[in-house]
Parts: C-alpha cells; structure tokens; sequence
C-alpha cells in the first residue's frame, strides 16, 4: 500500500531568497524520544552507513519477514541513498532498527526498508527513526515523501503524518510478465 505524508504547513515551507538558495525555516525539532532519552538506554543515532555491519542487518530484515539479501547489493543500495537513519545498540554494536531514502534530492523521496529488531520493538525506536528521517527530508525541501507499507502496520504510520492513497491518488507497481517455462 502507498502512503504519503502531505505537503508541510505553510510554517514548515521552503522560503526564497534572492540571495542564497532556498533554505527552509523550521522550528526545533519536537520528538517522542529525544536523543539524550535514546542514549541513556544504550542506543545510538547514526545517520551514515560507516559502522553499519551489513551482515547484522540483513539478519534484522530476515527477522522482520523481509528477504535475505545480497550484502553487496545492500551496500550499492545504500550508495544510492539520499538519507538514512539507523539506531545501533552500545552494548552489541549492532544494528536494531533502521529506515532510508532515495528520490530526486528536490521534490520527491520514498521510505524503505523501515524495520525494527523484533527484541527491541515497542521501545519507540521505530518512531525515534522515522521521526527524524522524515525531518532530515523536509530540511532539504522534500514535500512529497512516500513509503510502501503492509496492511499489518498502517497504524504505526498514520500519526507519523501519512496517509493512505490522499485525493484518490493510486500507487501503481511495475511487474514483469512470467515467460511460460517449457
């Protein structure tokens, strides 16, 4: 299911000048669970892939139902990137939730790969996340931001700001045709 979050209020919008590019104004963040409330339980905000053992991410997707992948295609994947957070456990040094983001750097960005290490869900890690990436998004003027998502979790979305299928928009998805085998 395609969900978007709609555009900023008109406070959180990109302002022109004629001098510098456009920046936008944004007040100070406001988050369920600050940094500091993180880092006192043990977990660690990173916002780059340096640190991050692919190898223990590819187990935390498995863990959540996703895929096995390819670590070297994860790592392309993440070079394509536009933003990405991760949260890393002090004690283990491992990765135990993580989203991203890819688009056009201007206007569009999608939300994948949202997931938290079942051990350590219902912490408010995977709010802390998506939090954050969708503030990193809007700081660079982003305003349409979408992410797939299954039925099973709408609810933790919606009061992050998305919604399903605004003004009867309707995602749509590629699929290659199956060739009959003989």
């Amino acid at each position: 299911m395609l969900l978007r979050v709609p555009p900023p209020p008109p406070s959180l919008r990109i302002r022109a000048s004629s001098s510098q590019p456009s920046q936008a104004s944004f007040p100070t963040a406001s988050y369920s669970t600050t940094d500091e409330a993180l880092l006192s339980k043990g977990f660690l905000l990173r916002r780059t892939p340096q640190g991050l053992n692919l190898d223990h991410l590819n187990s935390v997707f498995v863990s959540v139902g996703f895929p096995r992948r390819d670590t070297a295609k994860i790592e392309l994947a993440l070079q394509h990137t536009d933003a990405m957070l991760w949260v890393e456990c002090g004690k283990t040094g491992k990765p135990v939730a993580f989203a991203r983001a890819t688009g056009d750097g201007v206007f569009n960005a999608i939300i994948w790969d949202v997931v938290v290490d079942p051990k350590f869900q219902s912490l408010g890690l995977g709010k802390a996340v998506m939090e954050r990436l969708i503030e990193d998004l809007q700081r660079k003027g982003i305003c349409n931001i979408a992410l797939y998502s299954e039925p099973r979790v709408l609810g933790f979305y919606r009061p992050l700001g998305f919604v399903s299928d605004p003004d009867g928009i309707r995602g749509m998805v590629f699929v290659r045709k199956q060739r009959n085998k003989k």
